[in-house]
């Protein structure tokens, strides 16, 4: 989901619009890409290769991409697929300040990989031209947006090298992993392969016990929350595809009633973070959002029943959409309703 602890500088429905054209100037001119007048469709051992991304666009190459730049949350993922060396680029949040890993960066080797941006806003156009991408790939929040692609630079970033998006909200988790499996298997992975196999059974088997804490622990709420130094964001299950799936596993989630534009979520003012009973809040655990500690300022925040509770567990806000990725969040997930008590009216 979008960083909505910085909302109101961005939020999902306008995420990276479509950039007006703009010249492509000397850079681009010098750094051509392998395949520029290809028109093909992709075998699973080489030769031509296609793939239609959830924009409905067929994206086609004389043969299977083998230089994938990738958003680092969706190359983690294709790597729990089986990709390894064909990911030589990424952009988001890659390395925490102390050198370390961000949890979305999985089990991608972060230092075989060109970061071309750490941040919102970052992306390196002179270092993704030098990689010589055969293809870009990235999250879709909204109909035409790229996930962290710069919309001042998307013009001259998307000429370079053929583009696939997968649909990330208002679709149930399991409809991205899907793809992301899809997309996986037509760039070479074995998805029968041992590691995938076993990452889905640990899947599945989390997500029944999901099912069976919340039968086990009937009439947990529970609210998925972000937190600002001005406002505090309740997410709406109804977009987020992760807490969609949630409910759909039987979870009771908050939905939150005064939605901002696209739905995402809606933002409160401090003095009315009380405004939704909860039992148990999931809280956004990226670096963008404040954390507990942080959080401990905030008068109104240590009155919450499910905060004097002790009732507050991370919250993955932009999962890593594969088997691996996911599984732990479902298994958290499980132990913290089973664990919590109700202490909302």
């Amino acid at each position: 989901m979008p960083d909505i602890a910085s909302s109101r500088r961005l939020s999902r429905r306008g995420l990276l619009a479509a950039a007006g054209a703009a010249g492509l100037g000397a850079l681009l001119a010098g750094c051509g890409k392998d395949g520029d007048d290809a028109a093909t469709s992709a075998g699973p051992t080489g030769g031509p290769w296609s793939f239609t991304d959830d924009r409905q666009q067929k994206v086609d190459a004389a043969a299977r991409p083998s230089r994938i730049v990738a958003f680092t949350g969706v190359a983690a993922a294709l790597v729990d697929f089986g990709l390894d060396t064909q990911i030589v680029g990424v952009f988001g949040e890659t390395k925490k300040a102390d050198g370390s890993k961000e949890p979305q960066a999985g089990d991608l080797n972060v230092e075989q990989v060109e970061i071309l941006g750490n941040a919102w806003g970052e992306f390196n156009l002179e270092k993704y031209a030098g990689l010589r991408p055969d293809l870009l790939v990235t999250h879709m929040y909204d109909p035409g947006a790229l996930w962290y692609v710069p919309d001042e630079s998307k013009a001259k970033i998307l000429p370079l090298a053929p583009s696939v998006a997968i649909t990330t909200a208002r679709v149930p988790m399991t409809r991205p992993i899907e793809r992301y499996a899809e997309l996986a298997r037509s760039l070479g992975a074995d998805l029968d392969a041992k590691k995938v196999t076993d990452a889905k059974a640990r899947f599945t088997a989390a997500a029944e016990a999901v099912r069976q804490a919340v039968k086990a622990n009937p009439g947990i709420r529970v609210m998925a929350a972000s937190g600002s130094p001005d406002l505090f964001y309740v997410s709406n299950p109804k977009v987020s595809t992760d807490l969609m799936y949630f409910a759909e596993l039987g979870v009771d989630i908050v939905v939150p009633t005064k939605l901002e534009q696209g739905d995402y979520f809606e933002a409160l003012s401090w003095e009315n973070t009380a405004k939704f009973p909860a039992d148990l809040i999931l809280l956004d655990n990226r670096p963008t959002a404040l954390q507990p500690k942080d959080l401990a300022a905030k008068p109104t925040w240590a009155q919450l029943p499910a905060v004097k509770a002790n009732q507050v567990t991370p919250w993955d806000a932009v999962p890593r959409f594969s088997y691996a990725g996911a599984a732990p969040l479902l298994e958290n997930l499980a132990t913290a309703i089973r664990a919590a008590k109700k202490v909302s009216a």
